[in-house]
Order: C-alpha cells, then sequence, then structure tokens
C-alpha cells in the first residue's frame, strides 16, 4: 500500500518542526516531534547514542551556546517501511552563532503514534567531504 499524500506531508512537517522548536528553546515540546523513547545517535560527532527525551533535553542543555542559532532542513525523501513505519532521509545545516555553518544527513525512523507521526530512531551524519568521497585522492 502506498503511503497516503496526507501521512508524507505530516512526517516533512514534523522533521521542519524539529528546527523551529529547538531554535526558538521550546525544548519542553520536543514530545511533538519525538517518542518519549527516541534514540538520537551522534556516533559520528563521537557522542554515542542519547536515548529519551529527558536526556536528549539535557544534552541541548549541556552544549549550550555551542548549539546551532538555526537549524534548516531540506531535500526530505519518504519511504515505506510498513504500515505505520517510514524511513526519512533529509538534509540540515546548521548556522551557528559565529556564521559558520555545517551540514548533515538526518536519517530517520518515523513511526504512527497515537498522537501522529513521531520520530523514534534519529542518526545524524556529518558531511565533511564532497560527493560521499568520491574523487578524494
Amino acid at each position: 500500500m502506498a503511503l497516503a499524500l496526507e501521512d508524507r506531508l505530516a512526517v516533512t512537517e514534523l522533521i521542519a518542526l524539529h528546527g523551529h522548536l529547538v531554535d526558538g528553546g521550546e525544548l519542553e515540546r520536543s514530545g511533538e516531534v519525538f517518542t518519549p523513547d527516541v534514540v538520537y545517535d551522534l556516533s559520528d560527532f563521537g557522542q554515542g547514542e542519547i536515548t529519551g527525551l529527558d536526556a536528549l533535553t539535557a544534552a541541548a542543555l549541556a552544549l549550550g551556546a555551542a548549539n546551532p542559532v538555526a537549524h534548516h532542513v531540506t531535500n526530505v525523501v519518504v519511504e515505506e517501511v510498513a504500515e505505520d513505519e517510514v524511513r526519512a532521509r533529509s538534509k540540515g545545516l546548521g548556522v551557528m552563532a559565529d556564521g559558520s555553518c555545517g551540514s548533515v544527513t538526518y536519517e530517520d525512523t518515523v513511526v504512527r503514534t497515537a498522537d501522529g507521526w513521531r520520530v523514534s530512531h534519529r542518526r545524524v551524519l556529518v558531511r565533511r567531504v564532497p560527493l560521499g568521497g568520491l574523487g578524494q585522492g
């Protein structure tokens, strides 16, 4: 069964909502984006996995001023995995307070809950080289 257009839109908006909430300091609303037991994988940053909303909020607060001032997400691609589960890939741009920026790829597992679609697992991959490393030597 093909994923309904309404569900694709809901998942895309869910992924976009994350940046608005984080940038606005509305961390108490993280449950609108993530499941309570979310696994947020920052292994590519050397920080391992963070599990649960409270731990995710604590990690953001601990990072403090080192957080980006703006999270932008683009190029969202949604693929149905099961009736109530999708995989979403998107590109993220983080703008820092000093104007520098970086790029990541978000790999999300998104599940349908009683409250709507929520991210249950997010893997954040840092973009370090162009073309995924092709032609680098």
